[in-house]
C-alpha cells in the first residue's frame, strides 16, 4: 500500500516542475488544501440526498400540485407471466421474431401482446409530478450555489482578472467560504451520481455519466493541486444557466407553456454565452496559456486541461440541443415538449 501511495501522489503527476509538496505546507493555517479533505463529499452526498427525500416530499410535491402538474392516467396491463418474463429479464421492445415467438407462449393475439408491451412501456414512464419534483430539488441547489458562489467571488481578484488565478501559485491560502463551495458542490454530484439509476432517464443519459465523472475528477485534482481559484470560476460559471434549466422544466411540467418558453429563451442566451463563449476564452484560456506563464506543461496540466476539453465537448453537444430547439420555437412554435430531454448540469465543474 504504501508503494500505491507514494506512486500515486508523486509530485511529478500533480505539481509543475520546480514546485514540492513541502511548498503547500508554508501555507499558514487551516487555509491548506489537503486531499483527506475530499472525504466530507460522501457523508454531504448522503446528507444531499436525505434532505433531497424531504424536499421532493414536503415542498416539491405539495408545490407541484398547487401550480396544476397532472400526470397521464395509465392503463394497468393484465397479468401475463411469460410476457412480465421477457420484459424484465430480455427487451422492453420486442421484434418482430420475438413478438411472434411469445404469441405462441401465450394465448393472445398478435396485437393483444404489442398493445400489453406498449402499456406496459407506459407504466414505467416517470410521472409528470415526478420530474417536477426532481428538476425543483436541482433548481433550489443550483440557485443557491450561484448566489452563494457569485458573492463569494465578486471581491476576489481573480474574479475580474484571471491571471491572478496563478499569482503566488502554490502559496494561496484557501478561504473558509471556498473550502464549502467545493465541498457542496463536489458533495452535490457525487448525490446525482448515487442516484442516477433511479433518477428518470433521458436522452442524454451517457453524457450525464460522462459529466458527473468529469466533474468529480476535476473537482477533486484541482482540489488536491490548490488549483482552487480557477476552480470556483468554473463552478459559477456553470451554475449561472442550470438553474434556469431547471425553471423552465418545472414550468413545463405544470403546463405553463408561455413562462417555459420565455424562461427557456432566457437560459438558452446565459447558457450560449457562458459555455461557448466565457467558458473557452476565460477558463479553458487561463488553464491553457496564462498558466504557462507561471509554470511549465506537466503531466497534471495536461489532465486538467484534458477533463475541461471533455466538458467543452459535451458543451458543444448541448448547445446543439438547445440551437435545435430553438428551431423548433421559432419556426414549429414547440419547445416545452422536448425540454425535458437537456440535462446540462453541466455542470459544473461543472461540473456540467
Amino acid at each position: 500500500m504504501d508503494g500505491i501511495s507514494q506512486w500515486l501522489w508523486k509530485q511529478e503527476y500533480w505539481l509543475p516542475p520546480g514546485v514540492v509538496w513541502d511548498d503547500l505546507d508554508e501555507i499558514e493555517g487551516s487555509g491548506r488544501p489537503l486531499p483527506r479533505d475530499l472525504l466530507l463529499a460522501l457523508p454531504l452526498a448522503v446528507g444531499f440526498i436525505t434532505l433531497r427525500y424531504a424536499f421532493e416530499r414536503r415542498v416539491a410535491l405539495p408545490l407541484s400540485r398547487a401550480l396544476g402538474v397532472k400526470d397521464q392516467v395509465r392503463l394497468k396491463v393484465p397479468p401475463a407471466p411469460h410476457l412480465e418474463a421477457f420484459y424484465t429479464k430480455n427487451s422492453r421492445q420486442p421484434t418482430q421474431n420475438e413478438i411472434t415467438s411469445l404469441v405462441n407462449q401465450c394465448s393472445l393475439t398478435r396485437r393483444q401482446v404489442e398493445s400489453w408491451f406498449r402499456n406496459r412501456r407506459n407504466q414505467d414512464r416517470p410521472s409528470n409530478s415526478k420530474k417536477f419534483c426532481e428538476a425543483s430539488w436541482r433548481f433550489v441547489f443550483y440557485l443557491i450555489a450561484f448566489a452563494a458562489g457569485f458573492a463569494s467571488l465578486i471581491n476576489t481578484p481573480w474574479f475580474w482578472e484571471q491571471s491572478e488565478c496563478w499569482r503566488g501559485y502554490p502559496q494561496q491560502p484557501v478561504q473558509d467560504v471556498h473550502y464549502w463551495y467545493y465541498m457542496l458542490e463536489l458533495g452535490f454530484y457525487w448525490s446525482l451520481l448515487l442516484c442516477v439509476s433511479v433518477d428518470v432517464k433521458r436522452k442524454d443519459f451517457k453524457e450525464q455519466i460522462i459529466h458527473h465523472f468529469a466533474t468529480i475528477f476535476l473537482l477533486g485534482f484541482s482540489y488536491c493541486s490548490n488549483y482552487i481559484r480557477v476552480g470556483t470560476l468554473v463552478m459559477l460559471v456553470h451554475d449561472s444557466s442550470d438553474f434556469l434549466l431547471e425553471s423552465a422544466k418545472m414550468f413545463n411540467y405544470a403546463g405553463w407553456k408561455k413562462t417555459c418558453d420565455s424562461l427557456f429563451v432566457i437560459f438558452a442566451a446565459v447558457f450560449l454565452v457562458t459555455r461557448l463563449i466565457v467558458f473557452p476564452s476565460k477558463i479553458i484560456y487561463t488553464t491553457l496559456v496564462l498558466s504557462m506563464e507561471v509554470f511549465e506543461p506537466f503531466m497534471g496540466y495536461y489532465f486538467f486541461n484534458a477533463l475541461l476539453l471533455v466538458l467543452q465537448a459535451l458543451h458543444v453537444y448541448w448547445a446543439y440541443l438547445i440551437l435545435r430547439m430553438i428551431y423548433k420555437f421559432l419556426f414549429l412554435g414547440k419547445v416545452s415538449q422536448s425540454i425535458h430531454h437537456i440535462y446540462t448540469p453541466l455542470t459544473v465543474f461543472n461540473h456540467t
